[in-house]
Formats: structure tokens, C-alpha cells, sequence
């Protein structure tokens, strides 16, 4: 049988190998070669496909840990940066805490206490002050929901209708943002 384009007739014209007249020595060789070369691409074609897969598997779960060992060094990053942001919150406060101490163990007279209440009083505003946060004024303004609670309204003819009249506790803010309103009395006023 000849052949054309490295392929036997058989194979052209779509014949059974099986039902075909015995050829030469030669062309059995070379029919056989290819059939099994047929037959070997397929499974060559296959084991490159597993080995792919393979490897792809290996390279997802090597990612997947990498991508869980990333998340848990992030969260222990974050939890030691909250540690020491609440250290560095802490550490001006120390002072205030020492002077308290000290006035505490000293013998002395009320205007002398006083006098040192007043001093760590005003160190720990300072302290406060390096950590951004400032006291809301609420005395003689005028009414704030956003800064003020109003615990009381108060008829009054002394002041202008929904004027501060009285701090009961004093609000806070941190930066820009509330910590704590201040608890006020407001004045009612109903001839204006």
C-alpha cells in the first residue's frame, strides 16, 4: 500500500486495520509504529495534562496558605499597633498620676491642697490637650444638640431663650469627633 502525508490508505480512507490483507515487513513495521503512536499521543497528551493539573493544585494550596499566613501576620500587626497607640495614650497621663501621689502623701493645709489640686488639674488638660482632645464650651452658648445634653429647661428672664445656663458635666471631643456631650441646663425663655 502506498502512503501520503506519513499516514497509511487505511487511515484515509477510514478501512478497519483489522480486515486488511497482510502487508509486508517493512509496511507492518511501520503501520504498527504508527498505530501505536496513535495510540501512546493520546496518553502522552493526558500524563501532560495530569502533571499541569498537578502542579496547578500544588501552586493554589502553597497560595491559599500564603494568603492565610499574610491575614495573620496583618491581624497581629494591627493588634500590637492598638497596644502601643493605647501606650502612647497612657504615657502622658503618667505625670498627673505621679503629682497626685505626691499631693496625697503631703501634710498641708486646704489652700495649699487646693492649690496643687489646681496645678495637676491643669497638667492634665495639658495631657489631654497632646492627645487632641479638648473640652466642648457650653456656658453662656447657645444650645447644640450635637455638643450638648440638655438635662433641664429652665424658665428665666436672665438669659436668652435656649442659652447654656449651667454646665452639670463637661463634654469632650477627640479631634473632631464628640467623646462625650456635655450635660447642661438651657434656658426657657417665653417672653422672647
Amino acid at each position: 500500500m502506498g502512503k501520503t502525508n506519513g499516514r497509511s490508505e487505511t487511515e484515509n480512507t477510514g478501512l478497519d486495520i483489522e480486515h486488511e490483507l497482510p502487508a509486508s515487513d517493512n509496511e507492518t513495521e511501520t503501520s504498527t509504529n504508527a498505530v501505536v503512536g496513535e495510540l501512546s499521543a493520546p496518553q502522552s497528551e493526558l500524563q501532560k495534562l495530569k502533571a499541569e493539573r498537578d502542579s496547578l493544585l500544588d501552586r493554589l494550596a502553597r497560595m491559599q496558605a500564603e494568603f492565610e499566613n499574610v491575614r495573620r501576620r496583618n491581624a497581629k500587626e494591627q493588634q500590637e499597633f492598638r497596644d502601643y497607640a493605647a501606650a502612647d495614650a497612657i504615657k502622658p497621663l503618667l505625670p498627673v498620676l505621679d503629682s497626685f501621689e505626691r499631693a496625697l502623701t503631703v501634710k498641708s493645709d486646704a489652700a495649699e491642697f487646693r492649690n496643687g489640686v489646681d496645678l495637676i488639674y491643669k497638667q492634665l488638660l495639658t495631657a489631654l490637650a497632646k492627645l487632641s482632645v479638648q473640652p466642648i464650651a457650653a456656658k453662656g452658648e447657645l444650645f447644640d444638640p450635637h455638643y450638648h445634653e440638655a438635662i433641664e429647661m429652665v424658665e428665666t428672664s436672665d438669659a436668652p431663650d435656649h442659652q447654656v445656663i449651667e454646665e452639670l458635666q463637661r463634654g469632650y471631643k477627640f479631634k473632631d469627633r464628640l467623646l462625650r456631650p456635655a450635660m447642661v441646663r438651657v434656658a426657657k425663655n417665653p417672653g422672647r
